[in-house]
């Protein structure tokens, strides 16, 4: 038996769907699972790499599937990405998969389920979710699929028969779970499984030694900073507004770290408010993660309120690693606001309030005090509920009881 894990990025990528899953497989192979990965040969920032067809990763055997690399600047091209990604993966589940063995389905492309279902059902082996997302939902909150059209209400009722069909779905807030209960999902396939991130490779760094800082010309300014992808589900307007009002104090700077669908927007933003307090950087390698989360002095994370339910900012586990404070903008009653509150560890305003927002900026840029404990906090809700450890060890626990249901493969009878 082998696990077969599935989703369109993996190591080297840098994307939040590549770190879980290859922070995942790395565990279970250290526990004695034989793991192969099916992933695409495509880098999600810089579609022209083209990764080696085979692999191997301290012990993951890597499938890298032949498709189309338009990249996500253009919708067409992302959508053939996407439709070359399904058919590919078809194909090789046909040829790889084996009776009893788990196929654990990623997210990213959307739907990877409903193309897992039919190549797993004919091999005989289990199909696991890993939900790191929903959709079609995500589409239609963000205008970009109606709920009436023929093909939502189609994506729908194949997104939740795969779904019934699956022995386990694997949410990562229990929100989500919530919400596929009341869809129909069966109760005893559910699971809520926090996400995570590496708390020893990112550790909080004392701001004076962090060399990005130096690099980058922050000197002593407090740093109010987002690092990650520039996407439609997160609210800009409100961090650029409340720089705009921020703009004459030169003892705060403003850093957007990445890039995505409104890097655009974010731009020309910048240039036409004349927003010289806001410095734009690309994507960092993995390697300086914690220098780039621990240069930031103040973190910024947004989620639309009507996505609450569908994705959850996954930057926010490497940002409690750090040992930094979250100013979030979003629903106040959400998860993310939830666990600032609980924990505190940060703000949240709602989306629009940027006269908020540079309150709670200007109050702590001027409390060395405050920050520091509200860092220490951050970084004790993470040990807390957040680790490596503790969420593989529930992934452990997961595909252990599965192990439980599934009938032990019957021996060749002796010649």
């Amino acid at each position: 038996m082998k696990l077969i894990l599935v989703n369109r990025y993996f190591f080297p990528d840098e994307s939040a769907t590549s770190r879980m899953l290859t922070s995942l497989a790395h565990s279970l192979v250290g526990n004695g699972w034989s793991v192969c990965v099916l992933a695409s040969r495509n880098l999600h920032n810089d579609p022209s790499v083209r990764l080696p067809a085979r692999d191997n990763f301290a012990g993951v055997e890597v499938h890298r599937l032949k498709t189309t690399a338009f990249g996500r600047g253009w919708l067409p091209g992302r959508a053939i990405d996407y439709a070359t990604f399904h058919l590919a993966l078809a194909w090789r589940l046909l040829r790889l998969a084996h009776r009893d063995d788990l196929c654990i389905a990623c997210t990213d492309p959307p739907l990877l389920s409903v193309t897992a279902l039919l190549p797993i059902w004919l091999k005989g082996a289990v199909l696991v979710n890993w939900l790191l997302d929903l959709f079609p939902e995500v589409a239609m909150e963000l205008g970009i699929g109606r709920r009436r059209r023929v093909s939502v209400k189609l994506a729908l009722w194949l997104r939740d028969l795969s779904l019934r069909r699956a022995l386990v779905n694997v949410a990562p807030i229990q929100r989500m779970t919530d919400y596929l209960r009341g869809r129909g999902i069966p109760e005893a396939t559910l699971a809520t499984i926090n996400q995570w991130s590496d708390g020893d490779a990112i550790r909080p760094v004392d701001r004076e030694r962090n060399p990005l800082r130096r690099e980058w010309g922050l000197g002593d300014r407090f740093v109010v900073g987002y690092s990650g992808n520039f996407g439609r589900a997160h609210d800009f307007s409100t961090f650029l507004d409340a720089a705009a009002r921020l703009r004459d104090r030169s003892d705060i700077a403003f850093l957007f770290i990445g890039g995505g669908y409104q890097q655009r927007m974010i731009e020309a933003a910048i240039s036409g408010r004349g927003l010289s307090n806001i410095q734009l950087k690309p994507l960092q390698p993995r390697e300086r993660l914690a220098e780039v989360l621990g240069a930031i002095d103040l973190h910024l994370v947004s989620l639309l309120p009507a996505m609450e339910p569908f994705v959850i900012p996954s930057k926010l586990y490497g940002i409690l690693a750090a040992g930094r404070p979250t100013a979030y903008v979003g629903d106040l009653s959400g998860e993310i606001a939830t666990a600032l509150r609980t924990g505190n560890c940060g703000y949240s305003v709602r989306p629009g309030d940027s006269a908020g927002l540079a309150d709670v900026i200007t109050g702590l840029a001027s409390d060395p005090e405050r920050q520091m404990r509200l860092g220490q906090n951050a970084r004790a809700l993470f040990d807390a509920h957040y680790t490596e450890a503790r969420g593989t060890a529930d992934w452990q626990r997961v595909l252990e009881e599965i192990m439980g249901q599934v009938p032990a493969p019957v021996p060749d009878p002796a010649p």
